[in-house]
């Protein structure tokens, strides 16, 4: 993995329209043009972005403005909060986007100016410097990367053989499981309960709440880092994403949980009004109840 840099604002610049020659001259435009087709939002950019890598060269993106869409940085709807779609770094996420494009016939994504091909690790690697470039912050570019290069490791794009493609893809699900189930260990534990599969994390001793709570949180570290071991040279990548899963693991379910509900209320609204609004009038009538029960007492 090369080295992180230091944010250099003026390697974006204007990258014109396949009429117009790119301008160095000029900042980079970020013109886009929604697109809505079977429930699903798209985005075409109607002036490219050029970015001078410093490892590639220029890079004049996208390479075809005519067939390219973008859905702005990819990140699920539960985790916009931590990284939303849109912001400073959405050049560097659609430069991203277009360098990691569908292909045909097995072929390159992107072939710089230089003619420099572009596979989807350096890819990930142009986006997390780029996001340096646009001044994102460092902890929100470090997530967006390891994020991206999380759907590399599991996808079936990488420059690899098939061999270390399933190497990749069972540590980086075996690790994130086992993050997940210490977890759901650890929680049990603090609330001083037996649960299923569930068994006591022997790091968090049976003590006051505040000195369980460290010891989770200390395990919720160490034991990330341990296991991004594993990653090889993604071994930051997977360091960052444990720890990030490990330490908010709680409020990430929750977040989903409300999305979720929040989805299924939409769904049940649009296709059964009446029922919904029973059931909306259902829930605050047993909510007023919970609440004189709880003052008479």
């Amino acid at each position: 993995m090369r080295a992180p840099v230091g944010g250099q604002g003026g390697r974006f610049h204007d990258g014109g329209t396949p009429t117009q020659p790119p301008d160095r001259g000029a900042p980079a435009r970020v013109l886009l043009e929604r697109r809505f087709a079977d429930g699903e939002e798209t985005w075409a950019m109607l002036r490219r972005i050029a970015y001078d890598d410093r490892h590639l060269g220029e890079l004049l993106v996208p390479a075809d403005p005519a067939t390219f869409t973008s859905d702005l940085t990819s990140v699920p709807s539960v985790l916009t909060w931590l990284v939303p779609r849109t912001g400073a770094h959405l050049p560097a996420a659609l430069v991203h986007d277009a360098l990691v494009g569908p292909a045909d016939d097995g072929a390159a994504a992107y072939v710089s100016s230089e003619g420099h091909v572009v596979d989807r690790v350096e890819a990930d690697r142009v986006f997390r410097d780029a996001m340096a470039d646009t001044g994102t912050g460092v902890v929100r570019r470090w997530l967006a990367w390891s994020a991206v290069t999380l759907v590399t490791l599991l996808g079936r794009d990488q420059p690899w053989p098939a061999w270390q493609r399933w190497r990749y893809r069972l540590t980086v699900v075996a690790s994130l499981l086992v993050i997940v189930w210490l977890g759901w260990c650890a929680t049990w534990d603090l609330l001083d309960r037996s649960g299923p599969l569930a068994p006591g994390i022997p790091w968090i001793p049976e003590s006051s709440l505040a000195a369980e709570l460290v010891a989770g949180a200390a395990g919720a570290l160490v034991v990330p880092l341990v296991l991004a071991l594993a990653w090889g040279r993604f071994r930051v990548a997977g360091a960052v994403l444990g720890t990030g899963l490990a330490l908010l693991l709680h409020v990430t379910v929750v977040v989903g949980a409300l999305s979720v509900l929040a989805w299924s209320a939409e769904v049940l609204v649009a296709r059964a009004p009446r029922v919904a609004a029973a059931l909306a009038a259902l829930v605050v009538a047993a909510a007023a109840v919970v609440v004189v029960v709880a003052v008479l007492r």
